[in-house]
């Protein structure tokens, strides 16, 4: 199971570099026929828009798996670890109730983005806003685990706080205050 997960969030990946991709060269093709022939790829904007979009809700799953939202550390790293249970679960459910707001809301305006029709692409815009429901579920999976994993014990203490030190912080860690590499 593991490994289907894994390659899930692999494809995830490749789906935000191919998006990552498409915008750069729809844009960049787009300028230099505009400057250098005088023409240009009327769908390239809003092209580049709707991988943008996706790009966005694509990237913020694969973060969250990883950890990598932003977040404050400062008092849940002092508490005791009846308190860094308790501000987990809190984080939890409250990311939980968001996604199932985010989810109602995609099912809410379902009808509107299936006959709305962008203006040059000409496809329903749910293609482009349907995002959410995948978006609004994968992340409710992952809150639902994350409470599955605390209520049976199998969370460490490190597990508790929800914040990853980036690169930066480490290498920043790594210099003495006399601006010296410790290595």
């Amino acid at each position: 199971m593991r490994q289907v997960i894994d390659l899930f969030f692999k494809l995830l990946e490749f789906l935000v570099v191919l998006c990552l991709v498409a915008m750069v060269i729809m844009v960049f093709g787009n300028v230099v026929l505009r400057y250098g022939f005088n023409s240009g790829i009327s769908i390239s904007d809003e092209m580049s828009r709707y991988c943008f979009i996706w790009l966005t809700y694509i990237g913020a799953m694969v973060a969250m798996r990883e950890k990598g939202h932003l977040g404050v550390d400062t008092l849940v790293q002092h508490l005791s670890l009846g308190g860094k249970k308790i501000c987990f679960f809190l984080s939890e459910v409250l990311m939980l109730g968001c996604n199932a707001l985010f989810f109602w809301g995609t099912w809410q305006m379902h009808e509107l983005q299936v006959t709305n029709i962008s203006p040059v692409v000409g496809i329903s815009m749910i293609w482009i806003y349907g995002i959410g429901y995948i978006t609004a579920s994968v992340m409710a999976v992952m809150n639902v685990n994350q409470l599955f994993l605390l209520f049976t014990g199998q969370l460490k203490e490190d597990d508790l706080v929800m914040v990853v030190e980036s690169e930066d912080t480490v290498v920043l860690n790594e210099v003495t205050p006399e601006g010296r590499s410790r290595a």
